[in-house]
């Protein structure tokens, strides 16, 4: 069976995540992959649309189905539900560079465009990879891990009205190649830290500080192993 895949995500098309994405469905050499993704970043958007002016496609290969939109990545999901990849058989929105761990999961941009394909009735993944700063992602280990996990992920029962959320550890490069883990999602909430000067408020939160309940996605990844997760709508 030849699988479409409909690839976006909420960094933009020219982010070096989509482009290992890309790399990972092409060797796994399951069918074809149409790309609807935004032209600019839309980190953190949420599940935002839009609706009160058009949006304008730019064919960067009209030959090999890849289209920039001017919009967010909820927008690149519906625009091709309804004209540029009608038929696709599994949105798969990623490679994001940062994780999108529980509660992120509300803000995320990359989350929204698989959400919205589970809308419709449409098996989807959202892949993430946590940064542990100052460490830079390895994107050729970031492939292997795709080109190794979504054969497993599409071929299991997926309910209607779930997702799948995949988070990437960030290890050293002397460390061994994660495991994968499949849990729940982290229902703590992020830091509610601001540094103040007047009625300037300025986020200070750090990602890593987060709580971590025992066995949650988040507890998982920053332990270094590859948490999954099935969102319900």
């Amino acid at each position: 069976m030849v699988v479409r895949f409909l690839l976006t995500n909420d960094d933009g098309i020219d982010a070096p995540g989509l482009a290992a994405l890309q790399r990972a469905i092409a060797q796994l050499d399951l069918g074809t992959a149409t790309v609807v993704a935004p032209q600019v970043q839309h980190s953190g958007c949420g599940h935002q649309v839009t609706v009160e002016r058009p949006l304008t496609v730019e064919e960067r290969s009209a030959a090999a189905g890849i289209y920039a939109l001017d919009g967010t990545p909820a927008d690149c999901t519906r625009v091709a539900i309804a004209h540029l990849a009608p038929d696709f058989d599994w949105a798969i929105a990623g490679i994001n560079a940062g994780g999108n761990l529980g509660a992120d999961a509300y803000m995320s941009g990359t989350v929204a465009a698989v959400r919205e394909a589970a809308f419709h009735g449409r098996p989807a993944i959202a892949l993430s990879h946590y940064i542990r700063r100052p460490l830079e992602i390895d994107w050729d280990r970031a492939i292997a891990w795709t080109v190794a996990l979504l054969p497993e992920l599409l071929k299991r029962d997926r309910p209607d009205g779930w997702f799948w959320n995949v988070n990437f550890p960030h290890l050293l490069p002397t460390e061994p190649d994660p495991p994968w883990e499949f849990c729940a999602p982290s229902t703590d909430p992020l830091p509610v830290v601001y540094d103040r000067q007047g009625l300037t408020f300025h986020y200070g939160g750090r990602y890593g500080d987060r709580d971590r309940q025992p066995g949650t996605d988040v507890d998982v990844c920053f332990n270094g192993r590859i948490a999954i997760t099935q969102v319900h709508l």
